[in-house]
């Protein structure tokens, strides 16, 4: 190893992002030497991607707001499979986590007596988002950015993990390389926090950019951690079908919250149609009570265009295979007809120029033509409600790589709120674990050796080629394990899954190692495999449809299923998964939702 840069740390922060980045700040401020690594440039994290808001019960905007119905409204959300006490301390917590972002100098659109402003998103019952008009995870990144650098974090940028490693059961560390020149690197720590983000570059179309391959799920579980409803993959209803130089690219759910409304080929505000006996009580079921809602939102019922995401999914999805849908293959979204183009550009700027500059569409003459796009992984590293501890000692995880707080569908906004708040829970307890240790935990030079030529393996020849790998890979998975599954296509996804492990080990790769594209990708690409093999295993095992898990042979949600996680565990043998129950709400939690 003394050929290896070698960097020591009480706390390793690997990703930053929201998560990431809040981690690392509360495990700095607690003493701990902490290290913060980027996969990309800091600044670049996913999180700038997330546009309507923070969901936080501040009660701005509606004084009947409070964290009891924010709490009930994620578990019906998630369909009550969320761990109950994570989603309680996230909407205990919120409002505290946003109230600090702004103290420390995020700036959030105003009321008109100079509070927070706060918009309505799908799945909550009042308006609760604190927004920066449509670009708030920008907002959010430069705050907790300025606020790391200022404590003096190390950040190590472009170095790509591709192992942790383990001094007997507990992380002592992590080796990865830097992107610019392909030479190791080599990370000693006492406590490791995983904020690696989300995994939707297994699936054809999405949302998210080219980091999200999924490498936090497969660090964890090559270490052994347990995961927990991996099957649940949210498709967001409005990602853009077309033109083709935006395929994939969200629409911010905010569109819908100010005004915006989804039609078929038409013309018929079809989501009336879809509304689930679950939020019937509370969503408008005519034209004309809709519209009284966008005017008078104390007063109506809510539109069904803002039911949570799985439900608007898979509405299009049916109106689609209806043959109601656009000549692209979606519907349409429009919110020209119904806000004016100084209101769209004042609320939406960012969807506005975006679109404009980029497709050549005007959002504030036309329609956008969207469908469901994979977004967002519910399922990840199961934690501690209370530590953000994984079932790996050391090893922390915290936002969308961690499982558990978003049951089986998140609802749009609880994803920025999730990552200050366990954020922080994680960089305070990976800090306190750290600061117990009196020394570093051992690395294995062996392991590390061994490691090092794997990484470097794929430039010593052979005849697969690393893009057809991948391409392959994400047809096969939006085709067998997408929006909609039955257990023989899934089948079909595993035999896939197994026959590109084996093509993988013939991988070749050409050109200098310096800034290599498809080496990055070579290596991405076990880890992919390793997150699409537990998403499909998980979904052939959990036989009902819930949330983001919509199965075809097993259309009705099941009783026996609302009890159990499904949890995933990587084992030298293979990859096992086994049903386990939820933990127990509490009778005065439970209180909430007889109402």
């Amino acid at each position: 190893m003394a050929d290896i840069e070698t960097h020591e740390y009480d706390v390793l922060v690997i990703g930053a992002g929201g998560a990431g980045l809040r981690a690392a700040v509360e495990s700095s401020a607690l003493g701990a030497r902490t290290g913060l690594i980027c996969k990309s440039l800091l600044g670049k994290a996913h999180t700038v991607m997330a546009e309507g808001g923070i969901a936080a019960a501040m009660g701005n905007v509606y004084s009947e707001d409070n964290w009891q119905v924010h709490f009930r409204d994620t578990m019906r959300g998630g369909k009550m499979l969320n761990n109950w006490r994570m989603a309680q301390i996230h909407a205990q917590e919120a409002p505290d986590r946003v109230k600090e972002l702004e103290e420390w100098g995020a700036l959030f659109d105003r009321t008109a007596d100079g509070r927070i402003l706060q918009r309505d998103f799908g799945g909550h019952r009042y308006a609760r988002l604190a927004h920066v008009g449509d670009r708030t995870g920008l907002e959010m990144i430069r705050t907790l950015q300025q606020h790391a650098v200022h404590r003096g974090i190390d950040v190590y940028q472009e170095c790509t993990i591709n192992r942790l490693l383990k001094d007997g059961d507990r992380v002592s560390g992590a080796l990865g390389y830097w992107r610019e020149t392909g030479r190791m690197v080599l990370f000693r720590a006492k406590a490791v926090v995983i904020a690696t983000g989300g995994l939707g570059k297994v699936f054809s179309i999405t949302s998210n950019s080219w980091e999200g391959t999924g490498d936090g799920h497969s660090l964890a579980m090559q270490a052994g951690a347990d995961m927990i409803d991996m099957e649940f993959v949210q498709f967001h209803p409005t990602g853009m079908v077309w033109p083709p130089s935006v395929r994939g690219i969200l629409v911010t759910e905010g569109v819908r919250g100010d005004g915006g409304t989804l039609k078929n080929t038409s013309g018929e505000r079809f989501m009336f149609n879809y509304i689930p006996p679950m939020f019937a009580a509370e969503t408008a079921d005519t034209e004309a009570e809709a519209d009284r809602w966008y005017d008078d939102k104390v007063n109506a019922r809510r539109t069904p265009d803002l039911l949570p995401r799985d439900e608007v999914a898979r509405a299009i999805n049916a109106e689609v295979k209806a043959g109601r849908g656009t000549p692209h293959g979606g519907v349409f979204l429009d919110i020209a007809s119904r806000r004016s183009a100084e209101y769209i550009k004042r609320r939406l700027p960012s969807m506005y120029h975006q679109f404009m500059q980029l497709a050549g569409v005007d959002i504030t003459k036309e329609p956008m033509e969207v469908g469901p796009t994979a977004h967002y992984a519910m399922g990840g590293v199961r934690v501690d409600a209370e530590t953000a501890a994984s079932t790996v000692p050391g090893l922390y995880a915290a936002g969308e790589v961690a499982g558990g707080m978003h049951g089986s569908n998140r609802l749009g906004g609880n994803s920025l709120s999730d990552l200050v708040v366990f954020g922080r829970r994680a960089g305070e307890n990976a800090a306190k674990y750290a600061l117990g240790l009196s020394a570093l935990p051992a690395v294995d030079a062996g392991e590390v050796s061994e490691r090092s030529a794997a990484i470097l393996k794929p430039f010593e020849g052979g005849r697969e080629n690393p893009y057809t790998l991948h391409r392959e890979l994400q047809d096969c998975m939006h085709v067998n394990v997408g929006i909609i599954r039955t257990e023989s296509e899934m089948k079909q996804a595993l035999a896939k899954i197994d026959d590109l492990r084996e093509r993988l080990a013939n991988v070749q790769v050409e050109g200098n190692i310096q800034y290599n594209p498809g080496w990055h990708l070579a290596l991405d690409m076990e880890h992919m495999l390793h997150v699409a093999e537990a998403i499909t295993r998980a979904a052939i095992e959990r036989q009902e449809s819930r949330g983001g898990h919509t199965r075809d042979d097993f259309p009705g949600t099941s009783g026996d299923f609302g009890k159990v996680n499904v949890v995933v565990r990587l084992r030298p043998s293979g990859m096992g998964v086994t049903q386990e129950p939820l933990p127990v709400m509490p009778d005065e939690l439970k209180k909430l939702f007889e109402e």
